[in-house]
C-alpha cells in the first residue's frame, strides 16, 4: 500500500451528516459550530486551501499515476486512493469557514464526507489528466476544485449556502444525475424508507447559516423534496447477506435512526479477504481507518445507524473529461 506521509508533505511545502461511527458507540454526535479556539481557529483557514494542502494534493495525484491507479477501475482506483489517508486527523466541520459560501479545500483533516469526497475527485482527477497538468499548480488547482464542486454542489454550482449538499440523499441523487454515481441499494434488495428529512430546519441552532430565515426557507425546501423522493435502504440484519454484490470502493451511506436525519455515517466499501469492512473517518477513533468490525457486524452494534445505501462510482465518460494531451 502506498501512503501519503504527513511528514514528507510538510517537509515539501515547508510548513451534515453526523459522522458517528466507532464499534460500540451509540448515536452519532451532531456536528456543531462551537465557540472554542480549535472552531475559531478552523474559521480563520483559507478556503482556497493552505500550502499544505496543496501539497497533499500534489503528493497524493503523483503517487497515483506511479502505481497505476488512473488504469484501475474507479472503485479500486479510489479504495487505492483512500488506504493512502489511514491514519490521516478527523476533524468536524471542516467546510465551516468564514466567508461566503465557496469551494473549501483542506487535506489536512477529514470528516466522512469530505474523505468520500475527496477520494472520489482525486480519483476523476488522475483519470481525466497527466501528470503534465502540474506543470501549472494554477491549471492544477483550479482542475481540482472544479472536480470538488462539482461533486460537492447541486448541478455542479456554488449558491449559496443551501446549495451545498447537505444531506447525503441529495448527493446520491444529484451525483447520479451528474454521472458521477448510480445507486445500487434497490437493485441489491433494498426495501423502500419513507422517513420523512427536517432535521437540519429542525435544529437551526447546529449550523450558524441558519441564523439567516431565507437559508432555513431553502434548506425546508429541499426538504420537502427530500421527503418525497422514493428512497431505499438494506436493513442492518441483511447487510452480511447481500455484502457479496457490494464492490470494493462503493460508497456507502449509514441510515440513520435519528429524527429527521436520513444518514448518520458514510464511508468506502472495503473487502479484506472474505470480508467486507468500511475504510471511513470516524468520530470515534479520530482518523481515517478500516473499520475493526466487517460492515454488518458494525451497524447492527449502532444504535444510531440502522442500514445502509450504496452507491458506485462510475467510470470517467468521454463528455466527463479526457486525459490531457
Amino acid at each position: 500500500m502506498i501512503r501519503v506521509s504527513r511528514f514528507l508533505v510538510l517537509a515539501a511545502v515547508g510548513v451534515l451528516v453526523a459522522c458517528g461511527g466507532g464499534e460500540g458507540e451509540g448515536a452519532p454526535e451532531d456536528e456543531t459550530w462551537e465557540g472554542d479556539i480549535e472552531t475559531a481557529t478552523r474559521a480563520l483557514r483559507p478556503q482556497g486551501g493552505t500550502e499544505f494542502d496543496w501539497g497533499v494534493f500534489h503528493s497524493s495525484v503523483t503517487y497515483a499515476w506511479e502505481a497505476g491507479f488512473d488504469t484501475l477501475p474507479m472503485g479500486e482506483a479510489m479504495v487505492r486512493i483512500g488506504e493512502s489517508f489511514v491514519g490521516w486527523p478527523y476533524g468536524p466541520g471542516t467546510l465551516e469557514v468564514a466567508g461566503e459560501e465557496d469551494v473549501v479545500i483542506n487535506f489536512e483533516e477529514f470528516d466522512c464526507v469530505t474523505l468520500v469526497e475527496n477520494v472520489l475527485a482525486l480519483a476523476r482527477f488522475v483519470k481525466t489528466h497527466d501528470s503534465t497538468i502540474l506543470a501549472s499548480d494554477l491549471r492544477a488547482r483550479e482542475a481540482y476544485k472544479r472536480a470538488i464542486q462539482e461533486i460537492r454542489y447541486r448541478r455542479g454550482r456554488v449558491d449559496g449556502y443551501p446549495s451545498r449538499l447537505h444531506y447525503f440523499s441529495e448527493w446520491i441523487s444529484d451525483n447520479e444525475a451528474k454521472g458521477l454515481v448510480k445507486e445500487v441499494t434497490q437493485e441489491l434488495g433494498g426495501e423502500e424508507d419513507s422517513k420523512a428529512i427536517d432535521f437540519m430546519s429542525t435544529h437551526p441552532e447546529a449550523y450558524r447559516q441558519l441564523a439567516d430565515p431565507a437559508n432555513v426557507r431553502a434548506i425546508m425546501d429541499t426538504e420537502f423534496q427530500l421527503s418525497g423522493m422514493t428512497r431505499f435502504r438494506i436493513p442492518e440484519g441483511e447487510i452480511s447477506i447481500l455484502a457479496s454484490s457490494i464492490q470494493n470502493g462503493d460508497i456507502i451511506a449509514a441510515t440513520s435512526t435519528v429524527d429527521g436525519l436520513d444518514v448518520a455515517h458514510t464511508g468506502l466499501a472495503y473487502w479484506q479477504g472474505t470480508e467486507l469492512h468500511l475504510l471511513h473517518a470516524p468520530l470515534v477513533g479520530e482518523s481515517v481507518e478500516v473499520s475493526r468490525l466487517p460492515l454488518g457486524e458494525r451497524i447492527l452494534r449502532l444504535t444510531g445507524q440502522d442500514g445502509i445505501r450504496v452507491a458506485r462510482p462510475q467510470e470517467v465518460s468521454p463528455t466527463g473529461g479526457s486525459p490531457t494531451p
